[in-house]
């Protein structure tokens, strides 16, 4: 039976006024600030509102390594929340907002897919409530206004030659990777070389997703550090009095937007930092509001549990203070295909017809990777269970590997239809999760706040990616002395790299140990309160395929999207 698209899906649902909604997740439908019937943003003040409420068990959606078209994360988590009312429970998502660079790109909208998915599908993956445009608008003021510092030479001290904050843009384009400003004449600026990175990989983001309330969030963007003074010293966005306005134009962005799944679990959507070159979660106002909204609160972090995971135990958990109680493991066949290394997937092209044939030994070639994510999320004290996310292309006896694999590892297991049928299909895994969830678990981070940037990086690479060392380059051992020096040692670390596998090279399949992971710079995020390690070969602005979804997407007859997906 073929399946409808997922636009033509999500408009096949009537969604319920957003108020009910509210209702339902005990949150007051008189304060919202409404954007039509389906839409609306939360006041932060919903967080004290909430404080006497039961907390919700707090659960994790991370997957094995993916492939480059992903293996159903967004739909996984939909899928969970809306399965947990079929078994008697309530249940609240929490997702990022899509980039409009993915979704005018090769992967698409995040808004989950078949039955599994948050709606308005839309607004979701294009504007929503404009947060994107606020980070987009507020990092690129402070933009010019280090420019503007430079041009008219204040006393701030700093130096056009060691400027670090780029300007960003929320769309894939690698022609804005390098540029040079300030062309033109004396008045048009002080020439320099700069460039663009993509809005989800801005510290601001970051920020945002990161701060627990207004003052936070002003206090987090006034520590950024936009350069340096010839005296090494750091010049931030407090120095070149940007703060302020940067705090006026994502005062409406910190507040979260509650949608609705297609079952009409309430679902918040907030903040979109990418799980390749940021932290790859969504915000920690959400979560503080979701896990007083119901028995559940299911969260999703960024590819595999090498990336957002990792930083959604080391990075988010620091932030919010929020324990998880369990971690969802998503696993699909023909991710751990791929990690047999006999297959060649590539993005926007469909799969190799042999690898649609039934290989049960293929899948066991691939296992090492599901076993080293589980390993990942019990190395943090966490109970994993694996979600065997099906496809129609899946042949049982390949499915049945990977519950053997489970079974082997001491983890619970459940194959899952949440594409297809919706929450129905997913009744199984939310048994499962319910189960795991009630365990009693010490969870923990992977390091203590006192081991150095040096150190940090090291373990993680070590333990949670596989690596025999780590090697860093001149312009790395100079960035950590001087964010050691600068009193910035006790941050957490946030290593940007492939998230096409476990290590930093995304031809290495499986789980590759041994090898050297080359760190080649370190920035610092101190407003987001990480240091950010650049691994290998890895793009803060990422370029359009051949051809593109924004290729197909366009209004019909009618003025209706189409070609969205």
């Amino acid at each position: 039976m073929s399946i409808p698209s997922d636009l033509d899906i999500a408009r096949s649902v009537a969604p319920l006024p957003i108020e009910d909604i509210a209702e339902k997740a005990g949150i007051d439908p008189g304060t919202l600030e409404l954007y039509g019937r389906d839409v609306a943003k939360i006041p932060l003040e919903a967080i004290d509102g909430l404080a006497g409420r039961p907390r919700a068990r707090y659960i994790l959606v991370t997957a094995v390594t993916p492939t480059p078209l992903g293996e159903g994360k967004t739909t996984t988590t939909v899928g969970l929340g809306q399965a947990f009312q079929h078994v008697g429970k309530t249940a609240t998502i929490a997702i990022r907002q899509p980039s409009m660079g993915p979704t005018f790109g090769i992967k698409g909208g995040a808004a989950g897919g078949g039955y599994s998915q948050v709606i308005p599908m839309e607004k979701l993956n294009l504007h929503l409530t404009g947060d994107m445009h606020a980070v987009t608008a507020a990092h690129n003021l402070l933009a010019a206004l280090v420019d503007n510092h430079l041009f008219r030479q204040t006393d701030v001290g700093l130096d056009q030659n060691r400027v670090t904050w780029r300007r960003v843009l929320d769309v894939n384009d690698r022609a804005l990777r390098h540029v040079v400003v300030g062309l033109g004449g004396p008045s048009d600026g002080v020439p320099r070389e700069s460039g663009f990175d993509i809005t989800a990989a801005s510290e601001v983001m970051a920020v945002l997703a990161l701060a627990d309330g207004l003052a936070d969030l002003r206090a987090r963007l006034g520590r950024m550090v936009v350069g340096w003074r010839r005296d090494g010293t750091a010049v931030t966005a407090e120095d070149v009095k940007g703060t302020g306005a940067m705090s006026v134009l994502l005062k409406d962005a910190l507040q979260p937007n509650l949608l609705q799944t297609l079952e009409h679990t309430p679902a918040l959507v907030h903040t979109g930092p990418f799980g390749n070159i940021a932290h790859g979660n969504s915000s920690v106002v959400a979560d503080l509001i979701g896990i007083r909204t119901a028995d559940y609160l299911v969260t999703e972090a960024g590819f595999g549990a090498d990336m957002g995971a990792e930083r959604f135990f080391n990075i988010k958990c620091r932030a919010s203070g929020l324990v998880p109680d369990a971690a969802v493991v998503v696993a699909t066949v023909r991710a751990l295909k791929v990690h047999s290394g006999k297959y060649r997937v590539s993005p926007g092209k469909p799969l190799p017809p042999e690898m649609l044939e039934e290989n049960p030994d293929d899948v066991l070639a691939g296992a090492a990777n599901l076993r080293k994510h589980l390993d990942i999320v019990k190395m943090h004290g966490v109970t994993p269970v694996v979600a065997v996310n099906s496809f129609p292309t899946d042949h049982p006896s390949e499915q049945q590997v990977i519950l053997d694999v489970a079974a082997e590892e001491g983890v619970r297991a459940a194959v899952s239809t949440h594409h297809a049928d919706g929450g129905a299909g997913a009744t199984d895994l939310a048994r499962a999760v319910m189960e795991a969830a009630a365990e009693p678990s010490v969870f923990h981070h992977l390091y203590p706040d006192e081991m150095s940037l040096r150190g940090k990086i090291e373990r993680i690479a070590t333990k949670v990616y596989g690596a025999g060392k780590v090697s860093f380059d001149h312009a790395a051992e100079r960035d950590l002395a001087r964010l050691e020096n600068a009193g910035w040692g006790r941050m957490a670390v946030c290593i940007a790299k492939t998230h096409l596998s476990i290590s930093s090279d995304p031809n290495l399949k499986g789980a590759p140990t041994g090898w050297t992971l080359p760190i080649r710079e370190v920035r610092p995020s101190v407003g987001a309160g990480f240091a950010y390690a650049l691994a290998g070969d890895i793009r803060t602005m990422p370029g359009l395929s051949a051809h593109p979804a924004a290729e197909r997407i366009d209004l019909d007859e009618d003025g209706n999207v189409v070609g969205l997906f």
